[in-house]
């Protein structure tokens, strides 16, 4: 097999989380003759620039996704109107709206220490990323799981939103019919190697709707303990789920390469 008929695509990387330490790894990891191109995330406005900035470094290569994570206190009015007003202005550059979603995790660490907290706006902010990813017809990137990810669907569905991308997924089982009745992406990382609620995802969803994703710079278990997450991973992940279905890599590489370009039009 020649090396050039492998392509993979990470779907879901925050390359603003990488240190200077790893940079000149990860720079090596973006020209891999395997890797068409990375989808690159943003945590808030001060993230979306330094997103741009690599997009600029490495046009085609690195596809700029803007947004806020749910993982961290709300933006204040003046942040989210900054937030945006830029978006608004890059509209026509940026490949997705994302990651944004809900904030599932801190609100179990929350809950855990007693303390309330109310998800209503977070769900208000989402829903205003929503409508522009309606409007817009721009795919979206959503942290949205267990319990979060059926109000996720819901605004979906409220405005018609048919290209959303839920990476790194876990979910009940309703959600996960309907979020693939309903032509929904999920995408995997490297822990499909060993993580079995994964596995078992990764066996059942439908095959046209499955991407590869690192979400680096998180860092995984197993063969991966001690090793920077870079993007060119996503072919373990590929070599992975094409032994979960029974295929060979070539096969499995080239339908997970035909899923990314239906949801990111690339």
């Amino acid at each position: 097999m020649n090396e050039y008929e492998v392509h993979v695509v990470d779907a879901h990387i925050h390359i603003d989380g990488y240190k200077q330490a790893a940079v000149a790894e990860l720079e090596a990891s973006l020209n891999h003759p395997y890797l068409d191109y990375v989808i690159v995330v943003s945590m808030n406005l001060a993230s979306c620039l330094h997103t741009e900035q690599w997009a600029n470094r490495y046009p085609g290569k690195v596809l700029p996704a803007y947004g806020f994570h749910p993982e961290q206190a709300l933006p204040s009015a003046d942040e989210q109107e900054g937030l945006l007003a830029w978006l608004e202005l890059h509209k026509e550059s940026m490949i997705a709206i994302g990651e944004v979603g809900l904030p599932y995790y801190m609100r179990e660490e929350s809950q855990k220490r007693g303390d309330s907290f109310d998800r209503l706006p977070y769900i208000e902010l989402l829903e205003l990323f929503v409508e522009r990813a309606a409007a817009w017809d721009l795919p979206i990137v959503l942290h949205a799981v267990y319990d979060d990810a059926p109000i996720v669907v819901d605004l979906l569905e409220r405005y018609s939103v048919r290209r959303a991308h839920f990476h790194w997924f876990k979910g009940d089982e309703k959600t996960i019919s309907r979020m693939a009745d309903n032509g929904y992406f999920i995408s995997f990382t490297p822990d499909i190697h060993y993580e079995d609620e994964i596995r078992a995802l990764a066996r059942q969803y439908p095959v046209e709707q499955v991407m590869t994703e690192t979400d680096g710079p998180w860092p995984f278990e197993g063969a991966y303990t001690g090793r920077h997450t870079m993007p060119i991973m996503a072919y373990d992940v590929a070599i992975e789920w094409a032994a979960l279905q029974g295929m060979d890599i070539l096969e499995a590489s080239r339908l997970l390469r035909a899923n990314a370009q239906r949801c990111y039009g690339v």
